[in-house]
């Protein structure tokens, strides 16, 4: 199996373009230089002409420029604009399972077609990360041969025991990626990085790749700077890079923000599995004396612990958290629980990593570290239940999604190796509780008969042997440790262990591969994501700092078929956690973590939000609503109570939403769909299912018993939407030509290259150097005459893939030329732009549908094959007219729509068209919405495909949105269904619908 890649993801081409426009006006570099023998005594230098020649990144960028850049790609992405450039760090946050790894990868190569950049080095915090972004260089290789025309590159580990690759690295033409982990380049007094060798030619490599300007590439920034001035960060400055592009979804420092795929976002556009849980909480078990240590701290020499007690009330024994002290008789604090008697607190430790409350009880003590319990209910009866409840959900997917060709795998995370596998005192592997309750719980699950159709061929005695196994370090005998790599050697263990699970990720996910269930420890935090991950079983407490996130973000990325393709929509992506909390602790504490990662505040709108919304000038352009009007809007709403001082949404906005009664100047009105878009989304919170409340909804059934979908009515509808289609595009070439030339007349000036002066006062004192800009500030324009002029028609032709007749008219008629010798970079990169936009404007306006033919066609025999399940919070139960018993519905506008569908008598069925129904079209399939057969007056019968949206405004709609729609009615319009066919309609309401007929 091999995996492919999407190469047209709208949310990823942003992510890429947001961090190439930074350079916006950066001439093409192939500035060559050299990379010298050092003299002793010698600083290395450039420029020696007789030694083998080396390319480098350059930036020709002014800071006002860079500055400009960088505003401008905050304002489109509807981020905060920065108001001076502070640094070159710029962040990209990308939800776990979005394709992070892939973005930054692919952005390597936008930069070097583009600005000619050659050297880049990606910094990792672990070898996990380290081995899984090389694994994707080497799976990513053709897909990005094929994109960019083959161009050479050159990845490797860096390995500090083997420098030699440095010195090709620095003096390749190449495109050249080093990939390292932060533990093998902060430490300067043992590093060989930081140390001369003949393998580099007698250069320490740290200066090879300090002449080269790198880009350097983050993954994980916050594991790998160990702080703004930690040991991480300085060896990322060391290197000088030309910037630092930081990738992550749990930023730690956000530095100058270009792009934001926040969690709201991926859960919203369905790019990341829908979270369910299905939580393991204890009730009534209050027969011993427990103990729960949930934090200590140290404040001004106080030390104390937070415990969890069950404690007595009035209303019966219940958990409370209660404060502690060295010596504190815990019966006490239990308001008098005679089960209490003698327990006490000895101990407590603060130190950072190794927090313990030493638990003195009648006939011993015990040290509990945070999370652990004492107490508790049967030792592992609650982790056999969690086993077993693993096992059944894990078994009750692949029933459903085997026969598809997808793969279920389900993840364990551990507290100790021990707990999984043991040695004995002759080294042989033993199998710890963990293993035998997994072996004992899937026998029995594999003699169920909801589950024969997956073990009819199986051979049982080995089948529990052979599905499970562990991922964890390998130490250099052989045996299993925790897994920590704060040393060469723990690395070296760690490296051991990333064979099936991390290099052959395709061999685990081909069906023949018998491993489903993997065990495993901290190693696993992050790095390592399997797109066929559906269950998450959490055996051990989740308490520290983004732990859920990363725990969850193991399985959050689409899964994928036997012919590595993506599967999309939340009917199959769906991953279960199976955790010791409540769902609703999880979600709130879920919740908690995504606000101190990403700096969402659920429920607090931004001065800055609305910059981002489009409005539509006389002429037909759209430009952004801006900052300015944006703060104005924000504080309209703060004058009329709909939001405080801090911008914390109170119940009066949610009602004036919910009623569509929100007040807004008059100089807005046109943009009301898209203004209250932003504050839906601000009053909204993340969605984290409960496994409990998802239902089966069974097919309907009518008067005579027979199944709705089955009858001549529905048949009827079906027989007019049910064939497929195939497209092509036809291009008017004259049109797009002529919309080339209009877009290039009405683009802005291109500007001449400028000189910045700027002046600061210098003061040194015992803080330190501090540098103080003040008055004097100029830039000066530079007539530049001795410019070389690069090849327009071949740059433009790269760009664009038009003929060079078709540019050389659109240049000509544009009359535009001259502005080329004034600014030629600028100039490229304007045109290309105006080029582009009009061609994907055509793309939809030329395309044309064409019926495949009669044997083609979606069967309605799929309805009862595809079981349809969801979640009652988002189901209308008993519905009258539906096919189905229940209708799930996506949003609060087909909530309505469904409830007037369900209310109208007009109405004689309908169908929420499921996932499988789906419109090819150049930007990815389509699935609409609604079938409907609609009597009007007992007079005649008529069908309708409907897709429902919040607003008919072509402005309010995504781009991509309502280009899908353009192609829904095409595709629709050529299905050649006779006499009365099926109307495609795009509605906001059933209203929309009535009006239709009219």
């Amino acid at each position: 199996m091999k995996l492919h890649f999407e190469p047209n993801l709208d949310y990823q081409l942003q992510a890429i373009e947001a961090v190439c426009d930074l350079f916006r006006g950066q001439e093409v570099c192939r500035t060559e230089f050299t990379v010298t023998m050092k003299l002793p005594d010698q600083q290395l230098t450039l420029g020696v002409a007789e030694t083998d020649l080396g390319v480098g990144n350059r930036l020709t960028l002014l800071d006002d420029q860079l500055l400009q850049n960088l505003r401008d790609v905050q304002l489109r992405g509807g981020l905060a604009p920065s108001s001076v450039l502070t640094s070159g760090d710029f962040t990209v946050e990308m939800e776990t399972g979005t394709g992070k790894t892939y973005v930054y990868l692919r952005t390597i190569f936008e930069l070097n077609k583009r600005y000619g950049f050659t050297k880049f080095v990606i910094v990792v915090p672990s070898v996990a990360i380290k081995e899984g972004v090389y694994k994707s260089l080497q799976i990513t290789e053709d897909h990005f041969k094929g994109i960019y025309a083959g161009v050479p590159v050159d990845f490797f580990l860096y390995d500090s025991s083997k420098p030699g690759p440095v010195r090709n690295f620095a003096t390749s033409s190449n495109i050249q990626v080093m990939v390292v982990t932060v533990g093998a380049i902060n430490k300067k007094d043992v590093n060989n990085l930081y140390k001369d060798s003949e393998k580099t030619g007698g250069e320490k490599p740290i200066d090879l790749i300090k002449a080269t300007r790198p880009i350097v590439i983050v993954d994980e920034p916050q594991s790998v700077d160990g702080g703004l001035t930690g040991a991480g960060k300085t060896a990322l400055d060391a290197m000088n890079p030309l910037c630092t592009l930081r990738y992550s979804a749990t930023h730690a420092n956000k530095h100058h923000m270009v792009f934001r795929l926040d969690a709201l976002d991926a859960y919203e556009r369905k790019l990341v599995k829908q979270i369910e849980v299905a939580a393991a909480t204890i009730e009534d078990a209050h027969n011993k004396a427990f103990v729960r240590l949930v934090s200590v701290s140290n404040k001004r020499g106080t030390i104390s612990a937070k415990v969890e007690l069950h404690v007595k009330t009035a209303s019966g024994v219940r958990p409370r958290e209660v404060l502690v002290y060295h010596g504190d008789d815990l019966q006490q604090s239990a308001e008098g629980r005679e089960i209490y008697a003698n327990f006490r607190v000895g101990e407590i430790n603060t130190a950072k990593g190794e927090e313990f409350l030493e638990l003195r009880y009648p006939g011993g003590e015990v040290k509990l570290a945070v999370g652990q319990t004492f107490g508790d209910v049967g030792a592992l009866a609650v982790q056999r239940e969690m086993i077993r409840r693993t096992i059944r959900e894990h078994l009750d997917k692949e029933t459903v999604l085997r026969p598809k060709g997808i793969k279920v795998l389900s993840l364990f995370f551990i507290d100790s190796v021990e707990r999984y596998r043991q040695y004995d005192a002759d080294g042989n592997a033993v199998k710890g509780d963990y293993a035998r309750i997994f072996e004992e719980e899937y026998r029995r699950a594999a003699k169920l008969p909801a589950y024969q159709s997956l073990f009819a061929e199986v051979n049982l005695a080995h089948a529990a042997e052979d599905v499970h196994n562990g991922y964890f370090s390998v130490d250099k005998r052989g045996g299993w440790s925790d897994t920590t790599e704060n040393n060469a050697g723990n690395r070296e263990n760690a490296e051991r262990a990333y064979n099936l699970i991390m290099k052959d990720k395709e061999k685990l996910l081909a069906l023949d591969t018998p491993l489903k269930f993997i065990f495993s420890h901290s190693a696993l935090k992050e790095g390592w994501d399997n797109p066929n991950v559906f269950q998450i079983c959490t055996l051990r407490e989740m308490g520290t700092e983004r732990e859920r996130r990363q725990t969850i973000g193991r399985g959050l990325r689409l899964c994928v078929d036997q012919n590595g393709d993506r599967v999309h929509g939340f009917e199959v992506n769906r991953l279960t956690v199976i955790a010791t909390e409540s769902y609703e602790q999880f979600a709130e504490n879920l919740q908690k973590e995504i606000e101190a990662d990403t700096g969402i505040r659920f429920g607090v709108l931004e001065q800055h939000q609305f910059a981002i919304i489009a409005v539509k000038a006389a002429d037909g352009t759209l430009s952004p609503l801006g900052v300015d009007k944006s703060k104005f809007l924000w504080d309209h709403l703060k004058a009329t109570g709909h939001i405080d001082a801090k911008g914390k949404v109170q119940d009066s906005l949610k009602l004036a939403l919910k009623n569509d009664t929100l007040a807004l100047p008059e100089a807005f009105e046109a943009q009301r769909a898209q203004i209250s878009e932003v504050l839906r989304k601000v009053c909204g919170r993340l969605i984290v299912e409960d496994a409990a409340r998802r239902e089966a909804v069974p097919l309907r059934k009518g008067k005579d018993g027979k199944a709705v979908y089955l009858s001549e009515a529905f048949k009827a509808l079906w027989d007019r939407i049910k064939h497929q289609t195939t497209y092509r595009v036809q291009f008017d070439n004259a049109k797009l030509l002529d919309d080339c030339i209009a877009g290039l007349k009405k683009a802005p000036p291109v500007a001449r290259a400028r000189l910045q002066w700027r002046k600061a006062d210098i003061a040194i004192g015992k803080a330190g150097v501090r540098a103080t800009e003040k008055d004097g500030a100029a830039t000066v324009v530079l007539d530049e005459s001795d410019i070389e002029l690069p090849d327009l028609l071949t740059d433009l032709q790269d760009r664009t893939q038009l003929t060079r007749r078709s540019i050389i008219t659109i240049l000509t008629d544009s009359g535009r030329l001259l502005d080329f010798k004034r600014n030629p970079q600028q100039f490229i990169e304007q045109t290309a732009e105006v080029i582009n936009r009009c061609k994907r404007l055509a793309l939809v306006d030329g395309i044309k549908y064409q019926k495949i033919g009669e044997e083609h066609y979606y069967a309605q025999e799929l309805f009862a094959k595809d079981e349809l399940t969801g979640y009652l919070r988002n189901m209308l139960l008993d519905a009258k007219r539906s096919i189905y018993e229940h209708v799930i519905y996506d949003s609060d506008t087909e909530r309505k729509f469904a409830e007037s569908l369900e209310t109208n008598d007009g109405v004689v069925l309908y169908a929420k068209l499921p996932g499988w129904f789906k419109v090819p079209t150049p930007l990815g399939s389509y699935n609409p919405d609604w079938a409907i057969l609609f009597d009007q007056d007992g007079a005649q019968r008529l069908y309708f495909v409907v897709e429902t949206k919040s607003s008919l405004f072509a402005d309010d709609l995504r781009s991509k949105e309502e280009a899908k729609i353009e192609c829904g009615k095409a595709h629709f319009a050529a299905l050649d269904q006779g006499e009365n066919p099926a109307r495609y309609v795009v509605a906001a309401s059933f209203g929309d619908v009535l009006r239709a007929m009219e």
